[in-house]
């Protein structure tokens, strides 16, 4: 189960995403330096202990709301020098390494998990708690899924991930980045599942999206 230590990051995380994300292609915030608040999340766990995985919402000084899925190495990741957020020093574990989710192959498996009900949600800053405010939603086949694959950016402020499922396909992770209040999938004609998840918005209201869904490729 997740487990959060008390202590430091230096930088923090949302120092670093004010620097990481209006580089982003579907950044869509206005020229200045943006101002950012944690407005909700959820972790999940690696099996194997090594990677944390984290699902940030964040909010800028314009209103609008960011899904920024992370992961937390102890060691650089081979090849994946594009897909770094940034290093921080924790105050435990020394120095981590941070890399947008979408391009890391445990962050995008558990995902897929989540989505198919085979992991279970965690509160993002209490240890070994599940977060019942997450919701999935899942219609498609059962079978080994694997985590690498091509990343692609989506339609309307999106990631696309596509994965090999064996004997299912190919199947595409549809990462939402830039989020709207009530959104639900789009093209729901190909979605086989989806998880979606609350955050707070500037003004304290509350509101909830899909962050994710799982569909057939094109070409599965």
């Amino acid at each position: 189960m997740s487990l959060i230590h008390r202590t430091t990051l230096t930088p923090t995380k949302l120092e670093l995403l004010t620097d990481w994300l209006p580089r982003q292609p579907w950044y869509t915030g206005s020229g200045r330096r943006p101002e950012l608040a944690k407005a909700g999340g959820f972790r999940l766990d690696d099996p194997l202990g090594e990677v944390g995985v984290e699902f940030m919402v964040v909010t800028d000084h314009d209103g609008a709301a960011y899904h920024v899925p992370m992961a937390y190495r102890g060691a650089p990741r081979a090849g994946a020098e594009d897909a770094l957020i940034g290093t921080t020093e924790h105050g435990v574990l020394g120095r981590r390494w941070i890399y947008d989710g979408a391009h890391d192959p445990v962050v995008v498996a558990q995902l897929i998990a989540l989505v198919r009900g085979e992991a279970e949600a965690q509160a993002q800053s209490v240890s070994d708690t599940p977060d019942p405010t997450v919701a999935r939603h899942y219609a498609g086949p059962s079978g080994a899924v694997s985590g690498a694959g091509s990343v692609t950016d989506g339609p309307q402020a999106t990631t696309d991930v596509t994965v090999d499922a064996g004997p299912a396909g190919r199947l595409v992770l549809r990462v939402t980045r830039a989020l709207r209040p009530g959104a639900a999938d789009d093209g729901a004609g190909d979605v086989l599942g989806h998880v979606d998840a609350p955050w707070r918005q500037p003004d304290g209201t509350g509101a909830r999206a899909v962050l994710a869904s799982l569909r057939k490729a094109a070409d599965g």
